[in-house]
Order: structure tokens, then sequence, then C-alpha cells
């Protein structure tokens, strides 16, 4: 589905919901914030799922005010005080931009964190086990998962030697994850090479440039919404270059990027209707502590392997949830 399908799709049904608030004014029905930095479909869906399961049906007992801010930082954050002033009962931020923004728009809206790398790092909350303040929801445990898909790349290119990091240098939490992956680089005897790029205009090109010139053997992408906003853009690049690039999100490979290592999110946003379940039962999001991701998916793009000239080892593949080919 393209992506003004999608929209268009949920607008369709997300616009009769208003309507329905209005004819049913007298049950009150809750109202929540979905605000995200790029649209997902997958990820929205998994919300959806998690929504029915516990018993709720936009339209008829709760309505879901979808904003996407279409990768724009200035958007997220007039649409986070946009869902303030709509009064919502909840706001699930999908993103460590949409926590930030939401967080900056609100200290008395409870916020669900559906997809944030680095809760504490970044500043959202106090701890884990409790949050404190108006936060909670969960984490994709970023920093743990650097190592992981550095030796994932190991297993595909045994003599690699340099790894390119592509990441945003405005987001707080990515200057702890650079480190994790320098302290576990070394370790492996393998050299990394820092590509920090900076919002509104970030300079991909430049970056991705800059790689090739280094003769980076493999790239990797922090999980930054920046990056995943602008991953078909890293998807091309890489392939031109012809640079082997793992991710943190399986809609890269998905869309052609080379291998993808990470939380299953459409399993984080069907759980973080729990948390607006808990909220709009009277819990407090303070007092509930933050969840960490207990499914990861290994998702590989056999064909951009071929395109790349790499042959996957049939140890990984079979390890894999998903292979494309």
């Amino acid at each position: 589905m393209d992506r003004r399908a999608f929209i268009g799709t949920m607008t369709g049904g997300l616009i009769a919901a208003p309507f329905a608030a209005e004819a049913q004014q007298e049950k009150k029905l809750p109202r929540i914030g979905f605000l995200v930095f790029t649209s997902s479909e997958l990820r929205y869906r998994g919300f959806q799922q998690g929504l029915r399961e516990l018993g709720y049906v936009e339209g008829q007992n709760i309505v879901i005010e979808f904003r996407s801010a279409d990768g724009s930082l200035e958007r997220i954050n007039d649409l986070a005080r946009e869902l303030v002033r709509l009064r919502v009962d909840v706001i699930v931020a999908g993103s460590t931009l949409g926590a930030e923004a939401s967080k900056r728009a609100t200290s008395t809206v409870p916020i669900v964190m559906a997809n944030v790398a680095d809760p504490v790092e970044s500043g959202l909350v106090s701890s884990l086990a409790r949050p404190s303040g108006n936060i909670t929801g969960l984490t994709t445990m970023g920093p743990e998962l650097v190592g992981k898909r550095l030796e994932l790349m190991r297993e595909v290119i045994p003599r690699l030697q340099r790894a390119a990091v592509l990441w945003d240098e405005d987001a707080k939490h990515n200057a702890a994850m650079l480190n994790r992956t320098k302290a576990i680089a070394k370790s492996f005897g393998v050299e990394v090479r820092s590509l920090p790029v900076r919002p509104p205009v970030p300079e991909i090109d430049k970056a991705l440039e800059m790689a090739k010139k280094w003769r980076a053997d493999v790239l990797i992408a922090l999980d930054d919404a920046l990056i995943f906003g602008n991953r078909t853009r890293i998807i091309a690049l890489a392939a031109r270059y012809k640079l082997p690039a793992i991710y943190g999100w399986r809609e890269v490979p998905d869309a052609g990027g080379f291998m993808a290592y990470g939380p299953n999110r459409y399993e984080m946003y069907r759980r973080a209707a729990t948390y607006v379940d808990k909220i709009l039962k009277g819990a407090k999001p303070g007092d509930l502590p933050i969840e960490q991701p207990t499914k990861f998916e290994l998702v590989i793009n056999l064909k951009t392997a071929k395109a790349l000239g790499l042959t996957i080892p049939p140890s990984l593949l079979q390890r894999a949830d998903q292979v494309i080919e």
C-alpha cells in the first residue's frame, strides 16, 4: 500500500470518529492522541489490534486522533500542542522525538511511549522501574542491540574492519549508543567512523559518500526517527555505493535494505494499548514501569545481498524470521 492510500484509509476511518463522539457526547468517549514522526501502517495496525483485544472499537467506545509530522521537526511540536488543545485523555508517542515533543507540550496529560530507544538517557523518565511524572510505555533497548547488529554483520563479512555509523546528532540518546558501538567494535578489532547528520535537512548524501570514501565495510544505522524517516534515501545510496547496511526496523529490508535486527515493533505498539487501557482505568503513568521488548526479529533481504555480492551463511538464514527473495 502506498503512503497516500494508507493515509487515506486511516483518514476515512478517523474522520468519522469525531462525529461519532459528538453523537454520543453523553458517553464521554475516551480520546486518544496518536502522534508519529513518520507514518507506518505496520505499527498503527499493531496499536489497533491491541485496542481490539481489550474491547475498544474506534468510533464506538474510543476516539483516536491520528497525527503524523511527515518527518518535520517543527510540525511534530505543533501537533503535540494541538493534541493537548483537543484535551485528549492520553497521547501515544511513536518515537523519541514524539515523546519529547509531547513532554514539552504537557506535564499533565498522560504520555505512553510506544517506540523509544533509551528513555532514561533521553531525559524522558527518571528510571525504567518508576518513571515518575506523566510518561510511561515501552523502550526498544536501542543501546543494548547495537552490539548484536555488529555481530550479525561480522557473520556475513568475517573480515569486517571498518564500520560507519549513521546517527542523528541532535538526539540525546544517540551519543550513548555511538559510544556503546565504539566499545563493542573495539573489542572485535573493528574501527568505527561516526557519520552524524542533523535536522531539519540531514545531509544523508554527504554522509554516505564519506562512508564510501573511507571504504567502510558496513553501515550501521542507529535507531532514530530522523534516520527512519529518511530510510528510502539511505537504501538508495547504500545500494549505489555497494554498502551493506543493517537497521533496527523491519520496514527497511521490506523496502530494499539489506538487513534489520530489532524488537518486533508491531508487538510493541500492540502492547502500548495495554498502557492506554490501564491509564483510562485510573492508573498513574509514573507508577507504571517501562516495559522492555521480549520479541525480536531478524529480517534479511536476499535479493539485496546478491546485488551486494554477499553470500549469507546458511546458519544465519535459518535464524532469520523472514528472508526476502
